[in-house]
């Protein structure tokens, strides 16, 4: 393994990415001949996938064991859970989550590419774009991802041939652009030869673009959440009440997005009860100012009546607060969700009642029409959501803020994760729309 000092570590960036597919496309082989080449595993590590590898009667190393880490997942030659891995190289560090391929695990591919900056969607040169590849084009693009990657794996099953990549990337990036995505980098790859991994590749000399690598390391990384809209949400009051410490009262949190600093107004929300910051701890000293991801607590001028779930805000840059929440969607759970469906909303820090009240319209990843009125969302549909919600919550659209514009929707009786929701996201549809033929406390 390479060694790269401390000092050479700190002043790499870091990009977070993931990675999507469709089963057996070779995601975890992937994952596996990039930690291999690049030299980012332990001798160890390589050894016990040797010998898995040849009691299996594999003459090579299966590299997708370095990723597949699950029991099940090594049983079956399948990525069932999210696999979060960190490495780094001279240029940069990396954390990478390689997601699952199957169908019924599309909600991990959620949860992995929700703060990724880059997503790589394989596809088998073979086979080509099919519905899941599709699927995962669609979750990247409501998610906001800034750079797609398409790596078109398995090029030694199809003989290397230029004209196969060609027409993939070609209907591939068709289909991107209308669901909005920004930008698609494609690469001809074969994970488990390794050409154009981290190595360029000889049997592609038609191929001039960059190697797989080469594009993680060199891509901008210019996703700042510390310009973003400040938000802190509330997780804790402290109140030590102690002789030292009589009157202190700290509102701690985790900042979601954004600076504060001492000395600024804030309003908090939904109350709307404003004050100014007078002081910032972090890991128990003052700060003059605190950002994006910092775990600190607030102290504020005055006396105002903050509880968990509160969102604090500058003042000149605080949200809308309302009831209704209309959303494009991620079904995620195996039970419907229905119009009338009552749920729990999460949003930060915050869990309120809602209501569904209506589903406008499901997006059909086939032609991208949308369908009006379905009635429900069944597992990995995305659709169309309008949420009214028991007490008012702070939302951004999710375009200016990943973290406070997104929520989760929760079923209240075993506390099941239904759907996760983007604020304000929606498609514009490209082709013409098609038809398709209590009284417990939750009235609000």
């Amino acid at each position: 393994m390479s060694t790269i000092t401390a000092e050479e570590l700190s002043a790499t960036t870091l990009l977070r990415f993931a990675t999507a597919g469709s089963v057996d496309d070779g995601k975890s082989t992937l994952v596996g001949r990039l930690l291999h080449d690049s030299k980012s595993i332990l001798t160890d590590q390589l050894e016990a996938v040797e010998r898995v590898s040849a009691s299996r009667g594999q003459d090579a190393p299966d590299l997708a064991l370095l990723t597949d880490g699950l029991r099940a997942e090594r049983e079956q030659g399948i990525t069932i859970d999210v696999a979060y891995r960190y490495f780094a190289t001279l240029k940069r560090r990396f954390i990478l989550a390689d997601t699952p391929g199957h169908v019924q695990y599309t909600r991990n591919m959620v949860t992995g590419a929700s703060t990724a900056e880059l997503t790589v969607i394989l596809v088998d040169a073979r086979n080509g774009v099919v519905e899941q590849t599709r699927r995962h084009a669609a979750i990247a693009a409501l998610l906001r991802v800034p750079h797609v990657v398409l790596a078109v794996n398995k090029m030694d099953l199809v003989e290397y041939r230029e004209s196969v990549f060609a027409a993939i990337a070609e209907e591939f990036t068709a289909y991107a652009s209308e669901l909005g995505v920004p930008e698609v980098t494609a690469i001809p790859i074969s994970a488990l030869a390794g050409d154009n991994v981290v190595d360029p590749s000889a049997n592609m000399d038609w191929y001039g673009g960059p190697t797989f690598l080469e594009h993680l390391e060199t891509v901008p990384v210019s996703h700042d959440l510390a310009h973003c809209h400040a938000r802190l949400p509330v997780q804790y009051v402290i109140r030590p009440q102690t002789a030292e410490h009589p009157d202190y009262r700290g509102y701690a949190g985790q900042i979601a997005a954004g600076t504060f600093r001492v000395g600024e107004a804030v309003t908090v929300l939904p109350s709307g009860r404003t004050s100014t910051i007078s002081g910032i701890d972090l890991l128990g000293e003052p700060v003059d100012a605190a950002w994006t991801t910092q775990s600190v607590t607030v102290l504020l001028a005055d006396d105002v009546d903050i509880s968990r779930g509160d969102l604090i805000v500058p003042t000149k840059d605080a949200p809308a607060v309302t009831q209704d929440v209309e959303a494009t969607v991620c079904h995620v759970a195996d039970q419907p969700l229905t119009v009338g469906h009552r749920v729990l909303i999460k949003h930060g820090t915050r869990t309120v009642k809602a209501i569904v009240q209506d589903i406008p319209s499901r997006l059909t990843l086939d032609d991208l029409s949308l369908h009006p009125h379905p009635g429900q969302l069944v597992a990995n549909d995305i659709g169309r959501v309008k949420i009214r919600t028991a007490v008012p919550l702070p939302v951004d659209s999710y375009a200016d803020s990943r973290r406070t514009g997104s929520f989760i929707l929760i079923d209240p009786a075993d506390g099941t994760t239904l759907t996760a929701g983007m604020v304000g996201e929606s498609f514009a549809s490209p082709v013409p729309v098609k038809d398709e033929s209590d009284d417990d406390g939750w009235d609000f």
